[in-house]
Protein backbone atom coordinates (compact mmCIF):
# COMPACT_ATOMS: atom_id res chain seq x y z
CA UNK A 1 0.00 0.00 0.00
CA UNK A 2 1.30 3.45 -0.37
CA UNK A 3 -0.71 7.01 -0.06
CA UNK A 4 -1.08 9.60 -2.36
CA UNK A 5 -2.00 13.14 -1.79
CA UNK A 6 -4.33 15.51 -3.51
CA UNK A 7 -4.63 18.71 -2.92
CA UNK A 8 -6.42 21.86 -4.45
CA UNK A 9 -5.49 25.63 -4.34
CA UNK A 10 -7.72 28.51 -3.68
CA UNK A 11 -7.67 31.97 -4.24
CA UNK A 12 -9.47 34.05 -0.86
CA UNK A 13 -11.49 37.16 -1.02
CA UNK A 14 -12.18 39.18 2.24
CA UNK A 15 -14.89 41.19 0.25
CA UNK A 16 -16.48 41.55 -2.20
CA UNK A 17 -14.50 45.19 -3.29
CA UNK A 18 -11.48 42.91 -3.06
CA UNK A 19 -12.76 40.98 -6.70
CA UNK A 20 -11.49 42.23 -9.78
CA UNK A 21 -13.97 44.34 -11.29
CA UNK A 22 -15.72 42.24 -13.86
CA UNK A 23 -16.04 39.50 -10.68
CA UNK A 24 -17.69 42.04 -8.61
CA UNK A 25 -20.29 42.54 -11.24
CA UNK A 26 -20.97 38.85 -11.84
CA UNK A 27 -21.13 37.93 -8.36
CA UNK A 28 -23.79 41.01 -8.44
CA UNK A 29 -25.56 39.01 -10.75
CA UNK A 30 -25.85 35.64 -9.23
CA UNK A 31 -27.12 37.87 -5.60
CA UNK A 32 -29.92 39.17 -7.88
CA UNK A 33 -30.48 36.13 -9.14
CA UNK A 34 -30.39 34.40 -5.83
CA UNK A 35 -33.96 36.29 -4.93
CA UNK A 36 -35.63 34.00 -7.79
CA UNK A 37 -34.98 30.63 -6.31
CA UNK A 38 -37.97 28.75 -5.31
CA UNK A 39 -37.36 27.23 -2.33
CA UNK A 40 -40.35 26.96 -0.22
CA UNK A 41 -39.09 23.46 1.42
CA UNK A 42 -35.08 23.90 1.94
CA UNK A 43 -35.48 27.88 2.61
CA UNK A 44 -31.44 27.72 1.13
CA UNK A 45 -31.78 30.17 -1.95
CA UNK A 46 -28.50 30.33 -4.37
CA UNK A 47 -28.14 32.28 -7.61
CA UNK A 48 -25.43 31.39 -10.29
CA UNK A 49 -23.98 33.43 -13.03
CA UNK A 50 -22.22 32.68 -15.75
CA UNK A 51 -20.07 34.66 -18.06
CA UNK A 52 -19.35 33.29 -21.09
CA UNK A 53 -16.54 34.03 -24.23
CA UNK A 54 -19.64 35.52 -26.44
CA UNK A 55 -19.80 38.63 -23.35
CA UNK A 56 -23.16 37.12 -22.59
CA UNK A 57 -24.32 36.44 -18.99
CA UNK A 58 -26.22 33.39 -17.89
CA UNK A 59 -28.01 33.38 -14.69
CA UNK A 60 -29.78 30.23 -12.79
CA UNK A 61 -31.52 30.04 -9.65
CA UNK A 62 -32.53 26.90 -7.35
CA UNK A 63 -35.85 24.97 -8.42
CA UNK A 64 -37.51 23.16 -5.41
CA UNK A 65 -40.11 20.62 -6.03
CA UNK A 66 -42.26 18.99 -3.80
CA UNK A 67 -41.24 15.72 -5.16
CA UNK A 68 -37.75 15.77 -3.70
CA UNK A 69 -35.59 15.49 -5.93
CA UNK A 70 -37.20 16.93 -8.66
CA UNK A 71 -35.46 19.95 -8.31
CA UNK A 72 -32.64 21.65 -10.21
CA UNK A 73 -29.58 23.42 -8.72
CA UNK A 74 -28.87 27.16 -9.94
CA UNK A 75 -25.67 26.21 -10.75
CA UNK A 76 -26.76 23.27 -12.99
CA UNK A 77 -29.89 26.03 -13.98
CA UNK A 78 -27.47 28.04 -15.59
CA UNK A 79 -24.91 25.29 -17.44
CA UNK A 80 -27.68 23.83 -18.88
CA UNK A 81 -28.99 27.20 -19.95
CA UNK A 82 -26.00 28.10 -21.79
CA UNK A 83 -25.32 24.78 -23.06
CA UNK A 84 -28.83 25.13 -24.60
CA UNK A 85 -28.93 28.56 -25.75
CA UNK A 86 -25.04 29.20 -26.37
CA UNK A 87 -24.14 25.03 -27.71
CA UNK A 88 -20.80 26.78 -28.71
CA UNK A 89 -20.01 29.43 -26.09
CA UNK A 90 -17.28 28.74 -23.25
CA UNK A 91 -18.05 28.72 -20.07
CA UNK A 92 -15.31 31.56 -19.04
CA UNK A 93 -16.39 32.19 -14.94
CA UNK A 94 -18.89 31.49 -12.74
CA UNK A 95 -20.08 33.14 -9.69
CA UNK A 96 -22.48 31.47 -7.08
CA UNK A 97 -23.79 32.71 -4.10
CA UNK A 98 -26.29 30.90 -1.20
CA UNK A 99 -28.05 32.35 1.50
CA UNK A 100 -30.61 30.87 3.86
CA UNK A 101 -34.48 32.26 5.02
CA UNK A 102 -34.01 30.75 8.40
CA UNK A 103 -30.02 32.34 9.08
CA UNK A 104 -26.91 34.39 7.71
CA UNK A 105 -24.66 31.96 5.81
CA UNK A 106 -20.94 33.70 5.97
CA UNK A 107 -18.78 30.59 4.75
CA UNK A 108 -18.41 30.16 1.07
CA UNK A 109 -20.40 27.11 -0.05
CA UNK A 110 -19.49 25.55 -3.11
CA UNK A 111 -21.09 23.25 -5.52
CA UNK A 112 -23.14 20.34 -4.79
CA UNK A 113 -21.47 17.07 -5.98
CA UNK A 114 -23.90 16.72 -8.67
CA UNK A 115 -22.99 20.06 -9.94
CA UNK A 116 -19.70 19.49 -9.98
CA UNK A 117 -19.79 16.60 -11.93
CA UNK A 118 -22.27 18.79 -14.55
CA UNK A 119 -19.72 21.44 -14.57
CA UNK A 120 -16.97 19.09 -15.14
CA UNK A 121 -18.64 17.49 -17.94
CA UNK A 122 -18.81 21.60 -19.04
CA UNK A 123 -15.42 22.26 -18.36
CA UNK A 124 -14.02 18.77 -20.24
CA UNK A 125 -16.25 19.76 -23.69
CA UNK A 126 -14.96 23.13 -23.79
CA UNK A 127 -11.25 21.97 -23.29
CA UNK A 128 -11.27 24.95 -21.14
CA UNK A 129 -10.84 25.48 -17.45
CA UNK A 130 -13.99 27.32 -15.74
CA UNK A 131 -12.78 30.12 -13.05
CA UNK A 132 -15.77 29.60 -10.13
CA UNK A 133 -16.25 31.96 -7.43
CA UNK A 134 -18.32 30.73 -4.75
CA UNK A 135 -19.47 32.88 -1.52
CA UNK A 136 -22.34 32.45 1.19
CA UNK A 137 -24.30 35.58 1.67
CA UNK A 138 -21.44 37.46 3.07
CA UNK A 139 -18.36 36.89 4.10
CA UNK A 140 -15.27 35.53 2.13
CA UNK A 141 -15.27 34.37 -1.21
CA UNK A 142 -13.17 30.90 -2.69
CA UNK A 143 -11.75 31.32 -6.51
CA UNK A 144 -10.77 28.19 -7.74
CA UNK A 145 -9.16 28.52 -11.20
CA UNK A 146 -10.60 25.41 -12.38
CA UNK A 147 -13.21 22.87 -11.75
CA UNK A 148 -10.61 20.21 -11.00
CA UNK A 149 -9.87 21.30 -7.68
CA UNK A 150 -13.40 20.98 -6.50
CA UNK A 151 -13.47 17.64 -8.13
CA UNK A 152 -9.95 16.30 -8.63
CA UNK A 153 -10.97 12.65 -9.16
CA UNK A 154 -13.67 13.89 -11.50
CA UNK A 155 -15.85 11.24 -13.60
CA UNK A 156 -15.33 11.45 -17.49
CA UNK A 157 -15.81 10.08 -21.04
CA UNK A 158 -12.63 8.48 -20.63
CA UNK A 159 -13.97 5.80 -18.27
CA UNK A 160 -16.76 4.71 -20.34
Amino acid sequence: MKNITISAQFSVFDTLSELPTDIQNLMAAAIAVRKNAYAPYSKFRVGAALLLDNGNIVLGSNQENAAYPSGLCAERVAVFQAGTLYPDAKILKMAITAASDTHQTNAPIPPCGSCRQSIAEYEIKQDYPIDIYFMGEIGSIYQSDSLKNLLPLMFDKKFL
